[in-house]
């Protein structure tokens, strides 16, 4: 049935990594030697920063650094975070055929995984390196911002869902051994 509770845990999976592409993963700040205070923000979609112009106006000396200039990809983040919002979307629907499900909401799992390693451990120290190097050498301060949880709490909840189908199939065995 597509009313259990592995359902809810599956869609709210889909959407922590559908909000990956709404909030960014992290935020650099940059103090120069000109007094000048340089921030970007790393994202898995580049974009440019709205605020930066306002902040510009009101006269704060802040000048924002994009990732378009930088030359930063992220396209293997994009198809990891796409990889796992599909198979959660996927995975509710297999709601008829329980093994097939939990076999794909491990592998979510496992791309999840995958994600979260390149996000913390490639994703941010590159973009900090290609920050250093446009900007001469300056150590950033490093801000971890929404983008870099929400691939957490869609592991927690993808494995909340894989124990609420091995429990389901348990249940189901145990009433046919009754039969």
């Amino acid at each position: 049935m597509i009313q259990r509770i592995q359902t809810l845990w599956l869609a709210l999976a889909a959407v922590c990594m559908a909000l990956c592409f709404v909030f960014p993963v992290a935020g650099y700040t940059f103090d120069l030697a000109t007094g000048q205070r340089v921030s970007a923000e790393l994202n898995l979609v580049a974009k440019d920063n709205p605020d930066t112009l306002q902040q510009m106006a009101a006269g704060e000396p802040v000048v924002e650094y994009s990732q378009r200039l930088a030359g930063m990809s992220t396209w293997p983040l994009i198809t990891l975070a796409l990889c796992v919002l599909l198979l959660s979307v996927l995975c509710i629907f297999l709601f008829k055929n329980r093994t097939l499900q939990a076999r794909i909401t491990g592998l979510a799992f496992l791309v999840n995984v995958g994600y979260a390693f390149a996000v913390f451990f490639w994703a941010v120290d590159k973009y900090r390196d290609l920050l250093m190097a446009g900007l001469g050498g300056v150590e950033p301060t490093l801000g971890w911002l929404a983008g870099a949880f929400l691939p957490l709490a869609s592991l927690v909840l993808l494995f909340l869902a894989q124990r609420a189908i091995r429990s389901d199939e348990a249940k189901v065995r145990a009433a046919d051994r009754l039969r």
